[in-house]
């Protein structure tokens, strides 16, 4: 088969999104398969890849011939309560027997956080490059994900903006995204393995050489500002780059498989009836190194 890309609403806008055909994820991917999905995501920041109705095993193959995975340290369930491997981030709201859980457990209040803007793993030294989501069950009506292009708002700062972001290095944690909506109930184990990371405000692509905002609702504080100041600033930074001209909002269907590159995408995930079933498994590329070595 041909691979092709097909853009996403490309009208009125820059595009960043597209629909990837000709690859079959039930099989590892050939060499040249896997570098047309390295350049795919080059030129987009997220693909979509239709009708690929996988397993586990497969959407780990189709990954690890990508790159390096992350484990899945960054959720809060404990390894007894999960209900797949470390090599898999578990989005869903089911427990480890496959039932719906109730509306005030610890890991559905937790993994609320995912409606918040972010980039995946940028809580950790060396986050995350790619993110691949597939939709095993998804609910009736709501769930969907939204994706803001960070190259595209950055592009879209004013000069005298673009200078004053371009060193500024941010701290990142997942103590602090889930705080802002209330959630205070880590152990002493979490809050110290979540201690806050330093990250740079401003990355470039090691590959296509553009620079990009890299915000999170993870960023907290900005090194040498004092906190209220770097929390407005970033506020203000976040609104500007999540308006609508900057935004895809992908409507999920049964075997949907979606990738996006963090380094130069924020994501969210909307809401949806709690009590119906929506189980997606998402496996995740290391970044390999800190952003604070990819000097911009």
């Amino acid at each position: 088969m041909t691979i092709a890309i097909e853009p996403i609403d490309p009208v009125g806008r820059a595009f960043f999104a597209g629909v990837l055909s000709g690859i079959d994820l039930r099989r590892p991917p050939t060499a040249a398969e896997a570098a047309a999905v390295h350049d795919g995501m080059d030129e987009f920041g997220v693909l979509v890849f239709h009708d690929q109705d996988i397993d586990d095993a497969q959407q780990l193959a189709f990954s690890r011939a990508l790159g390096p995975l992350e484990t899945a340290t960054g959720d809060i369930a404990a390894p007894h309560e999960r209900r797949v491997s470390m090599d898999l981030n578990d989005i869903s709201n089911l427990d480890r027997n496959n039932k719906v859980v109730a509306r005030d457990d610890r890991r559905r209040l937790f993994g609320l956080g995912n409606q918040l803007w972010h980039s995946d793993s940028s809580f950790k030294d060396v986050p995350a490059k790619y993110s691949i989501l597939s939709a095993r069950a998804i609910p009736p009506a709501g769930g969907n994900t939204e994706f803001a292009d960070m190259r595209a708002a950055y592009d879209a700062l004013d000069e005298a903006t673009k200078r004053e972001v371009h060193d500024l290095v941010c701290a990142h944690s997942q103590i602090f995204s889930r705080g802002v909506l209330g959630f205070t109930d880590f152990t002493d184990e979490e809050r110290a393995k979540w201690a806050p990371v330093r990250q740079r405000l401003v990355r470039r692509h090691p590959r296509t050489g553009r620079l990009s905002l890299y915000l999170s609702s993870h960023a907290g504080g900005i090194e040498g500002w004092p906190v209220p100041e770097a929390r407005a600033f970033l506020r203000d930074l976040t609104e500007h780059a999540t308006q609508r001209q900057f935004v895809y909002a992908h409507v999920w269907r049964p075997h949907d498989l979606v990738m996006w590159d963090n380094r130069v995408t924020m994501h969210r995930a909307r809401r949806y009836d709690h009590t119906e079933v929506r189980d997606l498994r998402r496996t995740t590329l290391t970044n390999e190194v800190s952003s604070l070595e990819q000097a911009p």
